[in-house]
């Protein structure tokens, strides 16, 4: 099954969820509700019917909702409207410093020109330096808002020096085809579909800053009720991520077919220097310290209200044991 969640619905299942104690899920889990986004191996995992075929000798159904970033997918996670998802390295940040209710469980590692600013193909805009007093659109709270930050901080600039603005990739598409901003930050595959058009050019990409390391959450209460679970879900992500890279045509295919992209595009997305499918798993101390760094630098910022401990929302096989 799958469905579409918009932010007033996922919010309304949760508050429901928290009034009524006689539908909050009983253990073990005999369900898991999976967001997932165009970007990301779970379109794999759900083109190849993975989860379905692998926990099918637990009695386990699954669902899918589609969504367009990661900030409204944790939401619905936090509010008990979704068991599992995946998403880039910031919604997570937003979601615990909103005090949301999941923990991260697993991890993957993307190329790091994975992400872009891009300009218009005949703009004055030739060097990072130039975008001060721009109006640059990106997701706020998703791994383009970093992405953003890090690349003006290559240039000596902050977001106080750019006239920021909060679209998700589907309303950037129409004011950056439109004239309306100056520039556009965005993920794969939504950059590799950005880079067919002949309107468009890339400034740069994340390559000159960090490395990509995107994250698996888990609702809170379904994680600790069903540690053996959540094992066989990362150990399932593992396996498909490393057949998917050893048979890229097929998964390119698999990957058109699911997301809706043309095979041109996902073949440009998963084949950019450094891509390997293969890197997903459990989270281990480098995903940590990366994403305590992500969050001091949001708190600092003043974009996060609160200085959070990453360390406090892991889940690992250990702690859960």
């Amino acid at each position: 099954m799958t469905t579409n969640f918009s932010r007033r619905a996922a919010l309304g299942l949760g508050l429901a969820a928290l009034a009524s104690p006689a539908i909050l899920r009983a253990a073990p889990a005999k369900s898991l509700r999976v967001g997932w986004q165009k970007g990301g191996l779970l379109g794999l995992v759900k083109g190849a019917g993975a989860f379905e075929k692998g926990l099918a000798d637990k009695g386990i159904s699954i669902s899918w909702s589609e969504f367009t970033s990661g900030p409204p997918l944790l939401e619905a996670l936090s509010a008990n409207a979704l068991d599992f998802g995946y998403t880039g390295n910031v919604p997570p940040i937003f979601a615990h410093a909103a005090r949301g209710n999941l923990v991260f469980v697993g991890a993957g590692e993307g190329s790091r020109e994975g992400h872009a600013i891009l300009v218009p193909k005949d703009s004055p805009v030739q060097t990072i330096a130039d975008l001060k007093g721009q109006t640059i659109a990106f997701k706020r709270g998703s791994s383009a808002h970093y992405a953003t930050i890090k690349l003006l901080a290559s240039a000596g600039l902050t977001l106080d020096d750019i006239q920021p603005q909060d679209l998700s990739p589907p309303d950037a598409i129409a004011a950056f085809d439109a004239g309306a901003i100056g520039a556009w930050t965005i993920w794969d595959p939504y950059f590799a579909m950005a880079q067919e058009r002949p309107n468009t050019r890339v400034l740069s990409t994340t390559e000159i800053v960090e490395p990509d390391y995107n994250f698996y959450s888990a609702n809170g209460d379904y994680a600790a009720e069903n540690p053996a679970l959540v094992r066989d879900i990362i150990g399932i992500i593992q396996q498909v991520g490393k057949d998917g890279q050893a048979n890229l045509p097929e998964t390119i295919k698999t990957f058109s077919k699911e997301t809706g992209l043309s095979e041109a595009v996902m073949e440009r997305a998963l084949t950019r220097k450094g891509a390997d499918l293969g890197l997903q798993g459990f989270i281990e101390p480098k995903h940590v310290a990366y994403e305590q760094g992500v969050a001091d630098e949001f708190y600092k910022l003043g974009i996060i209200p609160r200085q959070l401990d990453i360390a406090s929302v892991i889940w690992t096989p250990q702690t859960a044991s």
